[in-house]
């Protein structure tokens, strides 16, 4: 017992590791783009730095995890820990933004896969019973990242510069790489609850033939390495099947359950990289998108409709839905991506109006987001009691509804923000109360719908709806609002200090600024009114959230 907590120790550490370096650069953007000469009425150019990692942490999740079903949990988690600070090593040393790109890209990639890997290392360790209680510390230290990834960035980039961030990754890592070492079972099995250790021949239900009907005695030898076992008979007599000797097509469909589902995860990063490559617009002074901005989102419309093809004809699915309920199922993952959208926008533009019109530092604005972060995680906490009394679906449905208020509040703001006093802490603690008490009943729902053979596998779903919120929120959102700042701002004329009174340019200038600041309270209000609405859709998904008599 002591050995597997250790493990599930370690490997939220790593999951949270991870998790912080999602949200580390909201704080920091700006000086980041300022950085690499990225100008500040020109952020749009610096987008890719968030996009980037989010499209690898997405794109990974889904298939890394079953990679370690062929070779191991340990041996997949020090290939992702080794990724992820190759990747901080290249952010770190990068001088543009596509080196910035590739470094945070690189490090999505292995971060990502580091979720779905621990929560499928809890499937080896613990029995169904005592399961859910170590996933839900798993996907508390996930949820914990986005409270603390902001707070964490400021406060180290305020000691060190932003590239510090990235250099402390390294000891980090090679910190959570000697704790994995010592802590994580070795080999492609390791031993727990569910799978006792070497010893007379025990028969080992598939949870496919489980799930399947199959009776009770029959075995699977092998997994992803069945060539290379002999096959045994158990003791009580029961047939084994052996996944080389499998005759019908139904056998062999269990004995690729193991594979990864390459094709299923190749057509979901294709999808989700052509839909951000299309809302990226590095000149958005004359149209949301760029001239290649509807062909890629057409593009990635159609690869979004072959992945659902696939996963629908496929043997060897991301998310087997095969016996679950998809009405409340896909209302649970349409609700997790809602919240994710709002989640990050709030995270970058609560932080851009500080910055931009508060004129406070990173610093500074990262205690201006403190009061939605606070709100965030005692909600998220409260949130499990409200489940249990009143059910998911109606603690869902007011907890969108309450954060679609606070949007609607925050867009309300007046430009001269310095003055409005304690509304703005009111509304960010509103609106970060709706979203926290949210994650909960989604959670919640999502496991109550399905077999525990497949928690961590939904768990991972849940995480993964919200991460492509961010991602794609994030993106349209800052299309639309770059574009209508630029917009808003393409007939002023930037005033110069030659051949006119210093006190005429200081005038002009004083004018020019003032316009500048319009603008961006503008942009900031109208991003935030679609928050609000976005927030309204989750609400109304949530209505399709199972009933509490369904306990």
């Amino acid at each position: 017992m002591r050995r597997r907590r250790l493990a599930l120790a370690v490997g939220g550490a790593a999951v949270l590791l991870a998790a912080l370096d999602a949200y580390v650069v909201v704080t920091i953007l700006v000086d980041i783009a300022s950085d690499v000469g990225v100008p500040l009425n020109h952020l749009e150019r610096a987008t890719p730095v968030v996009t980037g990692f989010l499209l690898g942490y997405v794109a990974a999740m889904p298939l890394l995890g079953r990679l370690s079903d062929r070779y191991g949990r340990r041996g997949l988690i020090h290939a992702c820990l080794a990724g992820f600070a190759a990747g901080s090593l290249l952010t770190a040393l990068a001088a543009s933004v596509p080196a910035l790109v590739a470094g945070r890209t690189l490090q999505g990639v292995a971060g990502g896969a580091l979720l779905p890997i621990t929560m499928a290392l809890i499937g080896d360790l613990w029995d169904e019973r005592a399961r859910p209680v170590a996933l839900g510390a798993v996907g508390a230290a996930q949820e914990l990242g986005s409270v603390l990834g902001p707070l964490y960035g400021a406060g180290l980039a305020a000691l060190a510069g932003w590239r510090g961030i990235f250099w402390v990754n390294l000891p980090l890592t090679l910190i959570a790489a000697v704790a994995v070492q010592a802590a994580v079972p070795g080999g492609r099995e390791p031993y727990g609850a569910d799978h006792p250790p070497p010893g007379p021949a025990r028969p080992r239900r598939s949870p496919d033939l489980a799930e399947a009907g199959a009776p009770a005695g029959t075995a699977i030898a092998g997994g992803t390495d069945a060539a290379a076992r002999p096959d045994v008979s158990p003791p009580d007599g029961s047939p084994v099947i052996a996944a080389r000797a499998s005759t019908s097509p139904a056998d062999a469909s269990r004995a690729d359950a193991s594979r990864p589902d390459l094709g299923g995860g190749a057509l979901l990063a294709l999808a989700l990289g052509l839909l951000v490559a299309g809302l990226y617009n590095p000149s958005p002074g004359t149209t949301v998108l760029p001239p290649w901005g509807l062909p890629c989102v057409a593009a990635g419309a159609v690869a979004a409709v072959l992945f659902v093809v696939w996963e629908i004809r496929s043997p060897v699915r991301l998310l087997d839905l095969t016996g679950v309920p998809r009405r409340p199922l896909l209302a649970t993952l349409a609700v997790s991506l809602l919240a994710g959208a709002a989640l990050l926008v709030t995270l970058v533009d609560v932080q851009l109006v500080a910055q931009t019109l508060l004129g406070l530092d990173a610093v500074g604005g990262a205690l201006v987001l403190t009061r939605f972060l606070a709100a965030l995680a005692v909600a998220a906490f409260l949130g499990g009691f409200l489940v249990r009394r009143f059910g998911e679906r109606p603690v869902a449905v007011a907890g969108m509804a309450l954060a679609a208020a606070g949007y609607w509040m925050i867009s309300r703001w007046p430009l001269d923000l310095a003055s409005a006093g304690v509304r703005t802490d009111v509304d960010l603690v509103v609106a970060g109360l709706g979203l926290g008490v949210v994650i909960a009943p989604v959670s919640s729902a999502a496991l109550r719908v399905v077999p525990a053979a497949r928690h961590g596998v939904v768990s991972a779903a849940v995480v993964v709806a919200r991460m492509m919120g961010m991602l794609l929120g994030v993106a349209a959102l800052s299309a639309w609002g770059f574009h209508r700042f630029q917009s808003l701002t393409a007939h002023l004329d930037t005033p110069l200090p030659f051949g006119v009174d210093p006190a005429e340019y200081a005038r002009r200038l004083a004018e020019y600024t003032a316009k500048v600041r319009a603008a961006l309270h503008t942009e900031y209000a109208e991003i935030f009114l679609i928050t609000c609405g976005l927030c309204l859709l989750g609400a109304v998904a949530a209505l399709a959230l199972p009933r509490r008599s369904a306990d």
